[in-house]
């Protein structure tokens, strides 16, 4: 591989390590560092060199570079690129005690993942794909990343004792494509916000009476209590469409869904996390609707119509009080519960 080169963005620099780096990264070597990556004694400076000298035969073979983040001539820090595979690298980094909280990691970060997807006929590592794997927990971390234009994929969950630390179980991960537009363009902040603000699990479900008022509720394969017809909502999918489409494909009805009755909050439960619960009305039918019922065997045992007293015996006590609540609240507009109440 080609000498390592020095980049910087006019405020960082990040440049091969020297001999004489040692002393100042032994003395900024802090508890803070040593938590996140594991560590049980702090480096003295004869070990460092011997660290930084495998760093610089490492880069050599195209396995790891790391960089010196310095910052008006002092070291501040450093950012290392493993090779993952052939085609994408992973970053890790820290910044010293006395130059965190001053935006350095995320522009050291930014620098280098920059580098890391340029072609290596332009000077870059060629890489196709960057990524970064942080503890939920290391939230100045999450930001730098984040703020480095890395996107948020998801959870990948560990065996305890493989990660960085002996404790580790799972670790966010987030990565940035070379084909991912360049950070100024509006699309790109956009998708960036997007792959890390909260999300939050989506129901929808139908409120189909009869004409004595009874509500069709369905025995689940899965639980021992019955429900409304329903489902989880898709990604992008209209939720008041998602509900229509849920009874067909579990009863075989074709309704379509109504208003809006009630948004109830379901907290987190059973090893679910939480989610809202949309109840839309779908209006009154003769009670031989059930007649035409086909239910969907993966899912649905069997439908029927129940009386209050029914739903409180047969549904779990929080989705009897949504029922009851949805009930209250038809021809009164939109109404909010959180588990019923």
């Amino acid at each position: 591989m080609t000498d390592q080169p020095t980049l910087t963005d006019g405020t960082v620099t990040l440049r091969p390590w020297r001999d004489d780096d040692a002393e100042p990264a032994v003395a900024g070597h802090d508890a803070q560092i040593m938590h996140w990556f594991g560590e049980t004694e702090a480096p003295d400076a004869d070990g460092w060199r011997e660290v930084t000298a495998r760093w610089h035969r490492e880069h050599a073979a195209g396995t790891r570079t790391n960089f010196v983040v310095e910052v008006a001539g002092e070291v501040a820090g450093m950012v290392e690129l493993r090779r993952h595979d052939d085609q994408s690298g992973e970053l890790s980094w820290w910044l010293y005690a006395g130059h965190r909280g001053r935006g350095s990691a995320t522009r050291a970060v930014r620098v280098v993942t920059d580098w890391a997807l340029t072609a290596a006929s332009e000077g870059g590592r060629g890489f196709s794909r960057v990524q970064a794997r942080v503890e939920p927990a290391n939230e100045s971390s999450l930001r730098v990343a984040t703020r480095s234009g890395l996107r948020r994929e998801g959870v990948q969950r560990v065996a305890r004792g493989t990660g960085d630390r002996a404790e580790t179980e799972e670790y966010v991960v987030l990565s940035r494509l070379a084909t991912d537009p360049p950070l100024t363009e509006p699309g790109a902040f956009r998708s960036l916000l997007n792959s890390f603000l909260p999300r939050k699990r989506a129901i929808s479900q139908m409120l189909i009476r009869d004409e004595a008022g009874r509500v069709l509720c369905c025995q689940l394969t899965y639980k021992s209590d019955w429900d409304l017809p329903g489902g989880v909502v898709e990604v992008g999918e209209s939720p008041q469409l998602a509900v229509s489409r849920e009874v067909l494909e579990e009863l075989a009805l074709t309704i379509p869904a109504g208003p809006l009755v009630l948004t109830d909050w379901l907290p987190p439960w059973g090893g679910w996390d939480d989610a809202l619960c949309l109840v839309f009305d779908g209006g009154v039918h003769p009670a031989t609707v059930v007649d035409a019922i086909v239910p969907q065997a993966r899912e649905i045992r069997t439908a029927e119509f129940l009386t209050t007293e029914q739903v409180v015996e047969r549904c779990a006590d929080f989705t009897a009080r949504r029922i009851a609540a949805a009930l209250a609240n038809l021809g009164g507009g939109p109404a909010y519960t959180e588990s019923g109440r």
